[in-house]
């Protein structure tokens, strides 16, 4: 009987090549490694857990159908957090979409039901600045906050989300630059 290296002596890209072979215990031990980061990188871009889970299990889910076309030669945290990044994207652009129609459907029903959320200036007073300022990241512009949140919260350098959003290095440089700047001024504002 041939002896097995343990599991945590088992290199990376050897489980991704069992995984795009088809081992689903294998993807299984990569994605549980990736997942927190992914998840971390979701839940800026998305501005909840719910919408965060959602987009980095429709993710992993594509990772894995694609998985038998991805170089093994390269690093698997930059091509998974690519799909990541452009769920986000696709379940962003479907919220506006049902917001847009939910705004311009029988606006007499929707006013006769109450309101279940939170009241807006109670949750901001429980939550206190770090929460402000988390969804002031999710409003930032996308072209700002994709690059922002990759290098700030997703663990990738600037090169790696130059690479991950297709644009320079110089690019993901100004742009994070003038994120921070905004969130700096409105947290100068929280302060004032």
């Amino acid at each position: 009987m041939r002896k097995t290296q343990s599991d945590a002596q088992v290199p990376e890209n050897a489980l991704i090549a069992e995984a795009a072979k088809g081992s689903k215990a294998a993807f299984n031990r990569v994605m549980n490694e990736q997942a927190p980061r992914l998840q971390n990188i979701a839940l800026r871009m998305m501005g909840n857990s719910s919408d965060a889970e959602d987009a980095v299990q429709e993710a992993l889910a594509a990772a894995w159908f694609k998985l038998a076309s991805f170089d093994l030669s390269r690093p698997i945290s930059p091509w998974l957090t690519r799909i990541t990044v452009n769920k986000c994207r696709d379940l962003l652009r479907k919220r506006r979409i049902r917001q847009f129609f939910e705004l311009h459907s029988d606006n007499e029903a929707s006013m006769m039901v109450a309101d279940d959320a939170p009241d807006p200036c109670a949750e901001l007073q429980a939550h206190q600045a770090l929460e402000v300022m988390q969804k002031e990241i999710t409003r930032l512009p996308a072209a700002l906050r994709e690059p922002f949140v990759l290098v700030t919260f997703g663990e990738n350098s600037q090169a790696e989300a130059a690479h991950i959003l297709g644009i320079s290095e110089k690019a993901v440089e100004t742009r994070i630059y003038r994120a921070r700047n905004r969130l700096r001024e409105i947290a100068d504002k929280l302060e004032g």
